[in-house]
């Protein structure tokens, strides 16, 4: 789990910066199906200006593809007053009203060549679709150390090496130092290379992005540390760690989606480190860092509050013990 922790953000960061080359409108660029031979080469030259055109061999093939629910393609077959449509009946009701209305602009695509046409072009989804991206596995790498303090603690339960430890010469401070460090440089080095992997950080933004990740994968680490404290087995310490891992992950991006900035809902999420964490990355990533102080203000404060909540949470644990 730990090694899986580790790897798999840098591995998703190296294939998140390969979208740069990518396009997601030809995922949604619309298309037209039809039967080789069928329809004149003007029909298809006027339908390839207006999306992308699939030729097969009959009509069977044809409407097995339109029949198919992943593809979306709107079949087109010659008609006696030009062309005619069918559709699958489960489009997109974007699909759907092409597929419709195609016959009648088709017949009076004359009139419509005649008139002046502005195309406003829309604005390229691509970088934000990217910058989400970014920011969900930038947040997963900060995880690593919570799994990682939480297995050593568990299994150390498991071997008796906790038992060991009760009698050593090391204070409590000294085992939080020890057992905190030890996850937050993993999740550090781990959200270090991922960050490095899918992105481009001016030089003046280093240090900020730098003070987030730091912030975040020692507040990772801490939640490690509570729940091997409070897990008596692997089976429930695993438990505890998909439990943590899903409110980590999942509020998140749930309130930047749903929740309007500056209401009090979104002001309640900042209770929750994760979400503070994952503001600062998309305010960086998007290029607004006004806000950014603010951000790691908040996240040193959480790290405050969690650290001496874990102190008297483990102090009152030894003297149950």
């Amino acid at each position: 789990m730990c090694i899986l922790s580790f790897l798999l953000p840098v591995i998703v960061g190296l294939a998140i910066n390969m979208l740069s080359g990518m396009s997601f409108y030809s995922l949604s660029e619309t298309s037209f199906g039809i039967v080789k031979s069928d329809l004149s080469h003007q029909t298809m030259a006027w339908l390839q200006s207006n999306g992308r055109v699939v030729a097969f061999k009959n009509v069977d093939e044809l409407k097995a593809a339109v029949l198919d629910p992943a593809s979306q393609m709107i079949g087109v077959l010659r008609d006696e007053n030009g062309i005619k449509t069918f559709l699958s009946g489960d489009e997109l009701q974007m699909n759907m009203i092409i597929g419709n209305t195609l016959p009648k602009l088709y017949a009076e695509r004359d009139a419509v060549a005649a008139s002046k046409i502005t195309v406003i072009p829309t604005a390229n989804s691509n970088e934000g679709m990217k910058s989400l991206l970014i920011a969900i596995t930038i947040v997963t790498a900060m995880f690593m150390g919570c799994t990682f303090n939480a297995m050593s603690m568990i299994g150390e339960k498991e071997d008796g090496i906790a038992l060991i430890n009760e009698v050593l010469p090391m204070t409590r401070k000294d085992f939080i130092v020890q057992k905190v460090f030890l996850g937050f440089s993993g999740g550090l080095l781990s959200t270090a290379l991922t960050a490095f992997a899918c992105m481009r950080v001016e030089a003046e933004h280093i240090l900020p992005l730098l003070l987030i990740i730091m912030l975040s994968a020692f507040i990772a680490a801490l939640a490690g540390l509570f729940i091997g404290h409070f897990a008596n087995g692997l089976m429930g310490g695993i438990t505890y760690i998909k439990i943590v891992m899903i409110l980590f992950l999942s509020p998140p991006i749930l309130f930047y989606l749903v929740v309007p900035a500056g209401s009090t809902l979104h002001l309640l999420s900042y209770l929750l480190p994760s979400s503070v964490t994952f503001y600062g990355l998309m305010d960086m990533l998007n290029g607004q860092m006004q806000n950014i102080g603010i951000s790691i203000i908040v996240l040193l404060t959480h790290c405050i509050i969690w650290l001496l909540l874990f102190c008297i949470v483990s102090k009152r644990g030894l003297r149950r013990a």
